[in-house]
């Protein structure tokens, strides 16, 4: 799996997710929080498989 999300982006998918996930514990305390795993995953992992089927890729080009 070669990285196709940047920097930039993998930051704010972290933080989208932390604050959904954060909703399953204050907030409306509802199960749809946990759908926070989503970004917070694929910014650890730094590649999104729909990205990929799509083509799309957000890093920056080396060289």
């Amino acid at each position: 799996m070669k990285q196709n999300i940047g920097n930039t982006e993998r930051i704010i998918r972290a933080v989208t997710g932390i604050g959904l996930i954060s909703l399953v514990f204050v907030g409306p305390q509802t199960v749809w929080g946990w759908i926070g795993i989503v970004p917070l995953a694929t910014a650890v992992i730094g590649w999104c498989p729909p990205y990929a089927m799509l083509g799309i890729n957000t890093c920056k080009k080396s060289g």
